[in-house]
């Protein structure tokens, strides 16, 4: 259906939405309040429906403008992201790669990945965010980001995931403590202790697997604190707060007064996936899901 719309109605339309005052969008848009109105009349006299409530006072969507602003909004945010990508093509670089992560993924499968994709498509710029795994979810749903590093068991339609590392667990322990890796027998050693855990937050699968590993050594860890960040847990259990268990690579990249016992004859492991949205269109991501695939566990 052709409804001889130009995209300036649509632009129009949409930052009006975000104002919801005519002068002010106009001021915006560097057109004058009458010009203004007389687009916007033109986009719903061609649509046939209402998009505004005009009163004297104020100026309102109506739910069919709501819901087209919250689409535009989509629909010029990919505009904006291909008009991006025409441009690095132009330049000699062929795209532009948004990557979210947990923290333990930068200890070693990130290096890996971008030293892999640097080497074969020397074109390709990073843009790199740390961020929780449902911020990432999210992020990835509204093409915000093109590829994640979580710790899920499961996501939602359209994402997909490839397992690319599995990691043991260790115990983090003050630097003065007496249990040792010599004389470390299981977990019961620790059921007095007091624990600092991740918050749920931070992957409601990675803490139940955690919880699932107090069960199975029979006893229930008294946690004193959760958070998400790993340098919080380790300040926390130098200053003797508590102690914690982490994905074993988190050891790497610090320089504070705590231990680690890996449990290595624990049967659980975490593992670490990449994750993409099946429907992002950045042109990079086709060779970058063979890299992945690549290096997947």
């Amino acid at each position: 259906m052709s409804y001889q719309l130009e995209l300036r109605h649509l632009h129009y339309f949409s930052i009006l939405a975000e104002e919801l005052h005519f002068k002010k969008a106009a001021d915006r848009l560097y057109i004058s309040q009458p010009g203004l109105s007389k687009q916007i009349k033109h986009l719903e006299d061609t649509l046939g429906i209402l998009l505004l409530e005009r009163t004297n006072r104020k100026v309102k969507l109506t739910p069919a403008g709501e819901y087209l602003a919250k689409e535009l909004k989509l629909v010029i945010q990919h505009l904006d992201t291909t008009l991006d990508h025409t441009k690095l093509i132009h330049s000699g670089l062929k795209g532009n790669l948004k990557i979210g992560y947990i923290g333990s993924a930068m200890q070693n499968i990130i290096p890996e990945l971008l030293k892999h994709i640097s080497e074969r498509y020397p074109e390709i710029r990073f843009d790199l965010t740390e961020m929780n795994n449902n911020t990432q979810i999210e992020e990835l749903l509204h093409h915000k980001i093109d590829l994640g590093f979580v710790r899920v068991d499961r996501v939602p339609r359209p994402l997909k995931t490839q397992p690319v590392f599995e990691d043991t667990f260790s115990v983090v322990l003050p630097k003065n403590h007496l249990v040792t890796q010599e004389n470390f027998t299981d977990l019961t050693i620790f059921k007095d202790e007091k624990f600092i855990l991740f918050e749920s937050s931070y992957s409601q699968f990675y803490y139940e697997k955690v919880m699932q590993l107090f069960h199975d050594a029979g006893f229930n860890p008294q946690v004193s604190h959760h958070t998400i960040h790993a340098g919080s847990i380790y300040r926390l259990v130098e200053n003797g707060f508590g102690i914690s268990i982490v994905p074993t690579t988190l050891q790497l990249g610090y320089n504070m007064d705590v231990k680690f016992i890996e449990l290595k004859d624990i049967v659980q492991r975490t593992t670490l996936a990449a994750v993409w949205n099946d429907e992002n269109r950045n042109p990079v991501m086709e060779n970058v899901q063979k890299i992945i695939n690549e290096m997947g566990i």
